[in-house]
């Protein structure tokens, strides 16, 4: 008995340990993305695109403070790992920069492009992250992994409105 409760204990603490490690991970991913929000904001042709990565900008500041919250309840100091994966979307999103032309909508175009993929690589994330929540002691923590992941979606379909309100066709046109 005492081996499968010791055995119990190093499945918990290897799990624990997973889960604070990819919210290292996205940690990471959200305070660089801020600086890629910069970047699209001033690309940006239409002003309607640049107030969104604006919103979404300080939307990453409440998300950076709901992470420092859980890794709290998790008895874990705040702490980053370099994404890689969200590293190479940032370099995506400058390259998408660099090879369209300022002032148009075929980078505004682009620009969208490359923050939904931010986004879709945030929503599954965050949404891998709350399923595993549920398996955590401190059952807020889902809770709250679900009001991040509410907001990455509500953001990824205001991008999706935006390019077939507008931006598509203006891009497409010329």
């Amino acid at each position: 008995m005492k081996s499968e409760n010791t055995n119990n204990e190093n499945i918990r603490t290897e799990f624990h340990r997973f889960f604070v490690e990819q919210l290292k991970d996205i940690y990471w991913a959200e305070k660089h993305l801020k600086k890629g929000l910069r970047k699209m904001r001033k690309a940006a042709t239409s002003p309607k695109l640049a107030a969104a990565f604006e919103k979404h900008y300080n939307e990453s500041d409440k998300q950076e403070a709901t992470l420092e919250q859980i890794f709290a309840l998790m008895g874990e100091e705040p702490q980053t790992k370099r994404c890689e994966a969200m590293a190479g979307l940032l370099k995506e999103v400058e390259e998408m920069i660099d090879d369209t032309e300022k002032n148009s909508f075929v980078r505004d175009a682009g620009l969208i492009l490359a923050a939904q993929k931010v986004e879709h690589y945030e929503i599954a994330t965050y949404g891998t992250l709350r399923t595993l929540a549920a398996y955590l002691p401190e059952k807020k923590i889902k809770r709250m992994l679900e009001g991040i992941l509410a907001g990455e979606k509500k953001t990824d379909e205001a991008l999706t409105k935006m390019a077939e309100d507008f931006v598509n066709e203006c891009a497409a046109v010329g």
